[in-house]
């Protein structure tokens, strides 16, 4: 059977190992395994996400509200923009999706970082679209300018991770509205700010506001429910661009694209800023343990603006070590599929990373 030409070299997505396959693999017990390898929140889901969803469970027969009027309201509300200005995704990933069938084909160009979300190139190849990349690993605007003037006839879509996955890294907001006013308006910029909450945080500077994004007529933001508000499992996204952009990508987006549940859960999550609160404090305070282990170690590592940390390694290989970690019961995400020798560990509670310092150390050379 032949197939699509644009999948032939094309490769799956690696997603972090699930907790389910180390408790097939090296029977270790589920409870004893801590899963710090896909970003996801330590703390879990906030306890009132959890019973809304509980309660909305006896409607899971019944379709969304397909407008998700009550959600727009209310990320309208906390970013200061009008409901027809956002789109809703099955996770900010779908977005992406949308994004690069609505600007993308196989005459034009993307062009993103050296190192970035893989789901950019995959998806991109699947409309045949052409990849640039920076040389640079990280984020350098000054050569993401560069490619850009010399490929202005091909290049479609610019994708920005802010900050950016796997690295960690993140571009100061003026520079990143400096680099925004200097592109066509006919090429889409996605700003992809799922680690956003996280940035801002720690350094105000960092921050993206959606509101001021309504500036320019090209450019998309796109937020997740996934990290800081721990709802990973139950896929909600969100872009933010004007309205002639999200009528656009609108008319891509399938009926009913995320659930009930997962409706109800935004909504909700939403509410409890305490929850987030909290995650944002830990993932600070515990990041620096990390930072201080690995200088202790010897170990170079990204600052990062996220929820994980990534340490790179010279002469000892760091799939060896999240292997061994792996059979220990902890599971990091080897970055080899990146064409990296490092790896990357979601930043957990204090015991969580108490046991990961304890198995590394044994494992260091």
């Amino acid at each position: 059977m032949k197939f699509n030409e644009n999948l032939a070299g094309l490769v799956n997505y690696e997603a972090g190992k699930p907790i389910e396959l180390v408790v097939r693999e090296f029977g270790i017990e589920a409870k004893d395994v801590i899963k710090l390898a896909s970003n996801e929140n330590p703390f879990g889901t906030s306890p009132h996400v959890v019973e809304a969803i509980k309660s909305a469970a006896s409607n899971a027969f019944l379709y969304p509200d397909d407008s998700y009027f009550e959600l727009k309201e209310a990320l309208g509300a906390k970013f200061g923009v009008g409901a027809k200005n956002i789109i809703i995704g099955s996770g900010s990933d779908q977005i992406i999706e949308f994004c690069l069938h609505a600007k993308a084909n196989p005459k034009s160009a993307v062009l993103m970082a050296g190192v970035t979300f893989a789901m950019y190139e995959i998806y991109a190849k699947q409309v045949g679209s052409k990849i640039y990349r920076t040389r640079l690993q990280e984020h350098d605007l000054a050569e993401f300018l560069e490619i850009y003037e010399a490929h202005k006839d091909e290049i479609s879509v610019i994708f920005l991770c802010l900050p950016n996955n796997p690295l960690g890294e993140c571009l100061d907001t003026k520079e990143v509205y400096e680099f925004l006013k200097r592109i066509d308006e006919d090429v889409l910029v996605v700003l992809d700010c799922a680690y956003n909450e996280f940035a801002k945080f720690k350094d105000a500077k960092k921050g993206i506001e959606p509101s001021e994004i309504l500036k320019f007529e090209n450019v998309i933001y796109l937020g997740t429910f996934s990290k800081a508000y721990g709802l990973g499992g139950m896929r909600v996204g969100y872009g933010i661009a004007k309205e002639s952009i999200i009528s656009e990508l609108g008319k891509l987006r399938a009926p009913f694209n995320i659930t009930t549940l997962s409706l109800k859960a935004a909504i909700e999550a939403l509410k409890d800023e305490e929850f987030v609160t909290k995650t944002l404090e830990n993932n600070l305070k515990q990041m620096a343990r990390y930072e201080a282990f690995a200088r202790e170690a010897d170990i170079e590592f990204i600052p990062s603006y996220t929820n994980f940390i990534t340490f790179k390694f010279d002469k000892q290989s760091a799939s060896e070590i999240s292997q061994n970690m792996l059979k220990k019961g902890i599971i990091l995400r080897d970055l080899k599929s990146y064409k990296l020798n490092a790896f990357r560990i979601t930043i957990g509670q204090s015991w969580q990373n108490d046991r990961v310092f304890e198995e590394l150390k044994q494992n260091l050379k």
